[in-house]
């Protein structure tokens, strides 16, 4: 019985390989909306957010040589994708003024609270975690320019309008 159940498993993940993998590489450089396009960010950051949080929050993922193996195809799309739908660096000028504040906001609160980069990455990505150094270099960042946003904006236009952004 254990047999069958393996073998149908290995016909399983073989079948899985002829369905078509759909990975969302636009491999582009800094672009208008790019968040180091309009707002200041400092090269040590920059290189922060390129090693551990560009992968799945900006147009520009690096895909490792096992996200052309399905199953693991369909979950690393799906996770990136989400993770671009959370937030993107290359789209952050598209995002309302209010949209843009709430994102830095949930930066400093997921950088604060260790909840970015995610376990499930970082486990594979040993590179992309985040020292305590880097740790407070991004809070900072992130921090700055939110004061900056209270300075340069009313108040009222930092809030969103009814929907989560």
């Amino acid at each position: 019985m254990i047999k069958k159940i393996f073998i149908g498993l290995i016909i399983l993940i073989a079948a899985l390989q002829f369905i078509p993998k759909k990975l969302d590489n636009r491999d582009v450089s800094k672009t208008a909306n790019a968040i180091d396009s309009i707002y200041p960010v400092p090269q040590p950051v920059m290189a922060i957010l390129k090693n551990s949080c560009y992968d799945c929050h900006s147009d520009n993922t690096n895909y490792p040589w096992y996200a052309s193996v399905q199953p693991l195809s369909m979950w690393i799309s799906h996770h990136i994708n989400e993770g671009k739908n959370e937030l993107n660096f290359s789209a952050f000028g598209s995002y309302s003024i209010a949209k843009q504040f709430h994102k830095l906001h949930e930066i400093s609160e997921q950088v604060e609270e260790k909840e970015m980069p995610l376990a499930s990455y970082t486990f594979i990505h040993t590179e992309a975690k985040l020292s305590e150094d880097q740790r407070q270099l991004l809070l900072q960042w992130s921090q700055e320019l939110q004061v900056q946003f209270k300075k340069s904006y009313p108040e009222d236009s930092l809030k969103s309008k009814g929907k989560r952004s």
